[in-house]
This record gives structure tokens, C-alpha cells and sequence, in this order.
């Protein structure tokens, strides 16, 4: 396997070809190891992956903890070319409960000099507001962050989750690199307005969710019980009915996959890298054999025949159930 860059947009860094998503060292998916956690960041930066991809409410600061822990104790090489993205403003409750976001520009200079602290680097790659908050124009929070690149503490402005509007007004207030969003072979919505947009602006995008939180990797089953904490429990399209449907789309996958000798999820993986040099996946390996299988995915080639053969078992809008409940979805822009 040979690690390949992509461009983060025509503002932004070169990356490695794959993310390593770690919000589900922290939060959302069950207990995870803190040990196989820092290994797994460590194994990712020894094979070349750059781009680190946190929340500041990730484990309410626990993820940006983790990540600073991992890169004080690799080695220098390695931490030198390790890329962090940040997304903040989500607030949160001693409960883990959600209350919005925030970000009035008082706020996003705030929330970063936490970050900055918790990472212990002084700036951050990447910076975004995780989602966009309705009470504040997104012009004023862009040009927060834009402050904080004029200072040295942000080195390239992110946007996350916003539909084109925004990233028009956004790009339109300051160089904009890269709008993360999920996208996957069965979340394909940005393909409308979104996606024509970014590359329209030259605009990159970190593509998350890219194995749909597990659900077409591969290694999920119907019988699977997920502990209490687990986003999957209340996801609607991990419940009764959608589930069986998605499941019977990833066997349809699995018959692609085993014709070709490689595992479902680096199939699915292969294609969202298909889509185009300006995509970056960002894979949410939380232990080391699952960060070897992502990574595998960059060996994969799918030609032509291949790739209709794919939509035919995936077809756009095949899903069942939306990628959040509905007080989540309420929150996102399409």
C-alpha cells in the first residue's frame, strides 16, 4: 500500500488520501480503549495518513485529549505531518445531553483556545463550526476564524455539514479549503447542489460517514446488541425494518466484493475515493486490524464494469431511514 495526497481544496494543504476520523475513540459508539485508541493514531501516522479529523465536544474535550496525547508521544517525523481538523460549537450538558451550537464570534475564539490547550499545539489545521448556527450569519463566524488565521492559531478555514447557500456567502467572506459531510454510497445527497458547488468554488470536501457508521462495512449484523451510549440505537436507519433492507444491500455489495478478493468495506470505501481527487474519506477505525482493512481499500481498483455493478446493488436513494432522528436532521442544511 503507497499512501497517495489529494488537495484539500485549492486553499488547503496537501493530505493524505485518507482521514482518520476519531470521534468514536471518544463518544457515540460503546467503550473504547484508550490504549488501542492511541495505537491506532500511531499506526495511522507510521503509515503515512496525515489528516487527524476531531470535535471539541467529542467526549467533551476527551478526543482532543486523546489526539494531543498520541501526538506528544510519537515520533517527531510523524508528528510533524499530522494535519488537525477541528469542529466545534456543539453544546453539551453534564448529561451528554445537545443544545444547539454557537457561533457568534466571541464564542468561536473561545472555543479555540481550548482547543489549542487540550491538542497542546499552537494552531489548528483545520477549523469549523460542526454545524451552522441559526442565530449567528455565517459571515460572522467565517470571519472569526478568519481572524484567528490573520494571528497564526488556524491555519485553513473548514465548513461542515451546510448546504450551497452557505458555502457561497462562506466563500464569499473568506477562503474557504474544505466542507466535511457525510457522503457514502447510500448517502449521496450531495451530489445534487453541494458537490457542483464545492468544485464550482474549489472547495475541497472530507467526505465522513463514508462506511455509514458501520452499517456497510461489512461486519455489522442484525442480531448485534449496542450498548447504552451507542448513536446506532436511536439511528433511524439501524432500526427493525430499515435495517434488514440496509443489511440486504451490503450482501448485495459483499457478492462485488468477494469477486474481486476484497473485503465490503474497503469496497465501499474504494468508490467514495472514486468519486474524484477532491474527496477525502475520512475512515473511523478505532483499532489497529480495522484501520489495516481501510487502508487496504487504497490497493483497489474499480474499473468501469465495476463501478456499475456497484450502483446497481446500491442505487442512489436506496437507504432505508434518514442518516439522523429527526431532531438531528432538523439541524443539517441540503
Amino acid at each position: 500500500m503507497t499512501m497517495r495526497t489529494r488537495p484539500l481544496g485549492t486553499t488547503g494543504p496537501q493530505v493524505s488520501a485518507l482521514g482518520l476520523g476519531c470521534m468514536g475513540m471518544s463518544a457515540l459508539y460503546g467503550e473504547a480503549d484508550r490504549a488501542e485508541s492511541i495505537a491506532t493514531l500511531h499506526a495511522a501516522l507510521e503509515t503515512g495518513v496525515t489528516l487527524l479529523d476531531t470535535g471539541d465536544f467529542y467526549g467533551m474535550g476527551h478526543n482532543e485529549m486523546l489526539i494531543g496525547e498520541a501526538l506528544r508521544t510519537a515520533p517527531a517525523t510523524r508528528r510533524e505531518q499530522a494535519l488537525v481538523s477541528v469542529k466545534f460549537g456543539a453544546l453539551r450538558d453534564p448529561d451528554g445531553g445537545w443544545s444547539g451550537y454557537d457561533g457568534r464570534p466571541a464564542a468561536v475564539k473561545n472555543f479555540a483556545a481550548y482547543s489549542l490547550q487540550r491538542l497542546g499545539v499552537d494552531h489548528i489545521d483545520v477549523y469549523r463550526i460542526a454545524r451552522l448556527d441559526p442565530d449567528v450569519p455565517i459571515e460572522e463566524t467565517v470571519g472569526a476564524i478568519a481572524e484567528l488565521v490573520e494571528k497564526g492559531y488556524v491555519r485553513h478555514i473548514g465548513l461542515s455539514e451546510v448546504g450551497a447557500e452557505t458555502i457561497r456567502r462562506a466563500a464569499a467572506t473568506a477562503p474557504i479549503s474544505d466542507l466535511q459531510i457525510e457522503y457514502s454510497l447510500i448517502s449521496r445527497g450531495i451530489e445534487d447542489e453541494i458537490l457542483p458547488t464545492t468544485r464550482e468554488l474549489g472547495i475541497g470536501v472530507t467526505a465522513y460517514g463514508v462506511l455509514s457508521r458501520g452499517l456497510i462495512s461489512g461486519h455489522f449484523t442484525a442480531d448485534r446488541q449496542l450498548g447504552a451510549g451507542d448513536f446506532r440505537a436511536m439511528s433511524p436507519r439501524f432500526q427493525g425494518e430499515n435495517l434488514r433492507h440496509n443489511l440486504n444491500l451490503v450482501e448485495a455489495l459483499r457478492k462485488i466484493a468477494e469477486q474481486k478478493g476484497v473485503s465490503v468495506a474497503q469496497t465501499a470505501i474504494a468508490w467514495v475515493l472514486s468519486r474524484g481527487e477532491d474527496i477525502v474519506p475520512l475512515i473511523g477505525a478505532r483499532r489497529r486490524d480495522r484501520l489495516t482493512e481501510a487502508l487496504g481499500a487504497l490497493d483497489v481498483t474499480l474499473d468501469t464494469a465495476d463501478l456499475t455493478a456497484i450502483e446497481e446493488a446500491v442505487p442512489a436513494g436506496a437507504a432505508a431511514g434518514d442518516r439522523y432522528p429527526a431532531a438531528q436532521m432538523a439541524h443539517l442544511e441540503s
